[in-house]
């Protein structure tokens, strides 16, 4: 592998099934877990985030999830440090890192081994771009960020000011395109040799009924409770402006219903996903798994392992012994 760290990342939109392949395939690879999603970064939100419960681990370790207060400030530069940490310490003990997430910036920033600079931060715009935003609403920054970076604002929820804000930060700072700052901060080549697994539907309908069968589940389990805390944050924290608890504000003050504000977090996790596999499918060398061509989740299960024995098995190296084991 040239001393490369092997990497198996499952990726792919919202409520199809990434937390449970992971787990399965770390259970077959003797690997450890590491999310690569935004919001699953915080504290005493695990409802909301679906962070993974303990029986659902089924004894795996997983890192990067529930770390970091919701308050806090946490960068993409942030994550591919902490996260490449992790995954040192998983390969150093002789294990398979499994990295899983939809959050595309988080994997390819860290797959790729992005390079962040200090240079990209520019805290007197940020401020007067929050102020617009704060006057005209998130959605006229995202419009604007959308004219000058369209590939950009397919990543950025419309609704999430501090998101909008820092796009448009990025943008006038560098003067140029999420694309371009990628392709220029990649100066340090990748320790990391990915496999990469995509899951998708070729019925959109059935990932659609999944999203709504866990919005339903959440709400029986505490996803009220979480709202009103996370709702209680000042309006640029970013985990107050995230999917699953800014479409409760209107229910709190009272101009809708609990079914109409389920209802919006349905039609706007939807559209998250939409935006999660259109980041996806501009990867390169992603292994697409259709979840509903398997009539069993053990049948799918074993297809990505069977993939992952196939990918390393052809590398003549300890890691190829340990994969094939």
């Amino acid at each position: 592998m040239n001393g490369k760290i092997p990497v198996v990342a499952v990726v792919g939109p919202t409520a199809s099934g990434k937390s449970a392949l992971a787990v399965e395939l770390a259970l077959r690879f003797n690997g450890e877990v590491v999310s690569a999603d935004s919001m699953q970064i915080y504290r005493n939100v695990p409802v909301g985030t679906a962070q993974p419960s303990e029986p659902e681990k089924k004894g795996i370790p997983h890192h990067m999830v529930a770390f970091q207060n919701l308050d806090e400030p946490f960068s993409v530069a942030d994550y591919v440090e902490r996260a490449a940490q992790c995954i040192a310490g998983i390969d150093s003990r002789g294990k398979l890192p499994i990295l899983a997430g939809g959050t595309g910036l988080y994997v390819r920033s860290l797959l790729e081994n992005i390079q962040f600079s200090e240079q990209e931060s520019n805290p007197e715009l940020r401020r007067q771009l929050t102020e617009r935003a704060n006057q005209e609403g998130a959605e006229s920054l995202w419009k604007e960020l959308e004219n000058l970076d369209p590939a950009c604002a397919k990543q950025v929820d419309s609704g999430n000011i501090k998101r909008v804000v820092r796009a448009l930060e990025l943008y006038y700072t560098t003067g140029m395109q999420l694309e371009e700052r990628l392709a220029l901060s990649r100066s340090v080549p990748s320790p990391y040799l990915p496999f990469k697994i995509g899951l998708n539907f070729r019925n959109r309908a059935s990932l659609y009924e999944r999203i709504d069968r866990r919005v339903d589940w959440m709400l029986e389990h505490g996803l009220l409770e979480e709202a009103e805390q996370v709702l209680r944050l000042p309006p640029e924290i970013t985990a107050r402006q995230a999917i699953g608890y800014k479409e409760f504000d209107a229910y709190f003050s009272g101009e809708q219903t609990l079914r109409q504000a389920a209802e919006c977090l349905k039609r706007e996790s939807r559209r998250y996903a939409k935006r999660q596999l259109t980041w996806f499918r501009r990867e390169k060398e992603l292994h697409w798994l259709y979840v509903d061509d398997f009539t069993a989740p053990e049948a799918l299960f074993e297809q990505a392992a069977r993939e992952v024995k196939s990918f390393f098995g052809t590398l003549d190296t300890k890691k190829e012994a340990q994969v094939n084991e």
